[in-house]
């Protein structure tokens, strides 16, 4: 019997971290994968990145598209409503044996909501994190609430998770799935970046990746101008991504444009794709933001970060990580460190402490051998004290 999974994808930066999953489901015998692709890979604005999974040839189930149109408050709550009720529609007809959801966005909480009232079990990865500063940290840990499988990153999530009464069956420690992708990417040379980033002659580049902090949405447009301040001083080449659709992020977008466009070695880009992006952290002078890739991939490369503020508070960091406030003498500061000559060589061999490489084989071995959809339906509270 071929067991049908139901992978969901909303934007750039989950469907990095799932792409090793979503190869070995296909290449799993007895897996069946149906990818739902949502949120702003559907949008013109943010790079339309469904482009990228087709060019992947990872073939595509279905597609829920979402008025992205404005990142405010209520904006996101009729999003969230539309993702719930054409998830529903689609699972309704195709009723898989389980969805699977990863990290933290409210899209993913929408299609887990969406499947669990369906009667479709719901596998959620990366939960039991802690990221103090964002109202994501919300959804993750509604999404364990609403989930019937967990795949956490670390020890320590895996035991949050049980400590606010999941099963311990249900759950796995499986390390960070985006890891996997360190051991099977086709690195672009330096040459290549340049060409692709028109940052010619190569130097390597100071990357800027900042998002909203969603629970301080109203203070997004000083913060990022105090980031800026801060880079107007740095005599490197940058590289700035752009910031997701959160509340906020279209006020720093055009904040980080009109200063990349009066820069003459700057780049705006709206995404680069997991290979382009990774290979850039590889190669970086060092890196600076608030993104979780930071915290999460940038270890695995040695590559000094910068993390302003309090999105990423409460995540595990490596010795990779300087965390600094929002002014403009505190990023000064984290900058000189990172940019500091004999930095990157202090930081070869770090340990990085999301795992080693092999998640998506560790989930897919679990995926394939699930009980039967009732008894993953059918959950009892766990006591965490008995542990």
């Amino acid at each position: 019997m071929t067991t049908n999974i139901c992978v969901v994808t909303s934007s750039r930066s989950d469907y990095g971290y799932l792409r090793p999953l979503l190869r070995t489901i296909l290449a799993y015998p007895g897996l069946e994968l149906d990818l739902l692709v949502t949120g702003s890979h559907l949008d013109g604005a943010f790079g339309y990145t469904v482009d990228e999974i087709r060019s992947d040839g990872i073939p595509i189930g279905q597609e829920v598209p979402v008025d992205l149109d404005s990142d405010c408050a209520s904006a996101t709550a009729r999003a969230l409503s539309a993702i719930i009720g054409g998830v529903a529609s689609r699972v309704e007809n195709t009723r898989p044996h389980l969805l699977v959801a990863f990290g933290d966005r409210f899209e993913m909480l929408g299609a887990a909501l969406a499947s669990t009232i369906c009667g479709v079990p719901v596998a959620h990865i990366g939960g039991g994190d802690v990221t103090e500063g964002a109202l994501d940290d919300a959804y993750r840990h509604a999404l364990t609430e609403v989930s019937h499988l967990h795949f956490p990153s670390t020890p320590e999530s895996a035991r949050r998770i049980i400590k606010v009464g999941v099963e311990p069956w249900r759950v796995q420690v499986v390390g960070e799935l985006s890891l996997d992708n360190l051991t099977t990417t086709n690195w672009l040379s330096n040459d290549q970046l340049a060409v692709l980033l028109q940052l010619q002659p190569w130097v390597p580049p100071l990357i800027v990746t900042y998002h909203p902090v969603t629970l301080e949405s109203d203070d997004a447009c000083r913060q990022v101008d105090n980031l800026l301040a801060a880079l107007s001083d740095v005599d490197l080449p940058l590289v700035i991504t752009a910031a997701n659709h959160d509340s906020g992020g279209r006020a720093i977008n055009a904040r980080l444009r009109k200063f990349a466009a009066a820069r003459q070695q700057a780049r705006f880009v709206e995404s680069l794709g997991w290979r382009a992006y990774a290979s850039l952290m590889r190669v970086a002078s060092a890196m600076i933001g608030n993104s979780s890739s930071g915290i999460v991939e940038a270890p695995s490369f040695g590559l000094p970060v910068v993390n302003i503020g309090t999105r990423q508070k409460g995540r595990l960091r490596a010795d990779n990580v300087r965390d600094v406030g929002y002014s403009v003498d505190d990023i000064r500061a984290g900058l000189a460190w990172a940019l500091d000559p004999g930095c990157r060589a202090r930081l070869v061999g770090v340990a990085n402490p999301y795992g080693d490489g092999h998640a998506a084989a560790r989930i897919v071995a679990r995926l394939s051998v699930l009980p039967p959809q009732q008894v993953l339906l059918t959950k009892c509270y766990y006591d965490p004290s008995t542990l």
